[in-house]
């Protein structure tokens, strides 16, 4: 998980990386694994219950999923709701633009200095000046490849970028099955990050995160999960359980 401050007025300060600190990078040879639950695979209802719960458990992100109808053939959350999600908890945001040209639309957007906020390659010929923007406003610049983009887009990358997001499902629907190859594909990102000087960028999955899978993923390279439908809100459980059960797995212990 990542760290915890508190700034001058008592406030709980969140979303600042191990990698930033210069500790707690590893943990028994991996890197350090970072929590990002999204809230699209549970229900709007449940928040007053899981926001708090995400809190005590040491979630470190809350991953909101925007879309346009366009980019994705659906809607996601919107500007009015990250505006009032952030009244209603003080974890920062995963903030996951499946827009066009998100470029021209930056403003609309409440990004706070600890966020994390994405923007896909395939969304705008000005990828650059949108990762600038992120920066600009204090938040972390990820960059999100849909499964059929080609891994060397990245590299011109390299002088923006704070991470990668690997979509493990096609972009738009939550509850669909992992596609094949993500392991050895996320294995690929961490490499070439590694190559580029990027060692400190995380490597984020998102698309069907189970129980089964997260520890395959984070010794092939993945530190940051977007748990949906697949083991967050796994219907076998509760939450807590799920969370409890999907932390043991990511530390390989079944």
């Amino acid at each position: 998980m990542i760290s915890e401050e508190t700034d001058a007025g008592g406030e709980c300060v969140r979303g600042r990386f191990p990698a930033r600190e210069g500790k707690g990078r590893f943990e028994n040879g991996m890197r350090q694994v970072i929590w990002s639950p999204t809230l699209l695979s549970g229900k709007l209802t449940m928040l007053p219950e899981v926001l708090p719960l995400f809190e005590e458990k040491g979630v470190d992100f809350l991953h909101v999923d925007v879309m346009d109808g366009h980019f994705v053939p659906n809607y996601g959350f919107g500007t009015s709701f990250i505006r009032d999600l952030r009244e209603m908890s003080r974890l920062p945001l995963d903030i996951h633009l499946m827009i066009e040209r998100p470029d021209t639309q930056m403003d609309r957007f409440d990004i706070r200095p600890g966020d994390v906020v994405t923007v896909h390659v395939e969304s705008t010929p000005h990828v650059v000046r949108a990762l600038q923007q992120i920066r600009d406003r204090g938040a972390r610049a990820f960059a999100a490849l849909n499964p059929g983009t080609a891994l060397e887009a990245l590299y011109p990358l390299a002088a923006f970028l704070d991470g990668v997001l690997c979509m493990s499902v096609n972009p738009g629907f939550a509850g669909q099955k992992m596609l094949p190859g993500m392991e050895k594909r996320a294995a690929r990102v961490r490499g070439i990050l590694d190559e580029m000087g990027l060692e400190e960028a995380e490597v984020e999955m998102d698309g069907h995160i189970t129980f089964d899978n997260v520890h395959p993923l984070r010794l092939a390279g993945v530190n940051m999960f977007v748990g949906g439908s697949g083991s967050v809100f796994y219907k076998g459980g509760t939450v807590a359980e799920n969370l409890d059960r999907l932390f043991r797995a990511a530390a390989g212990e079944g």
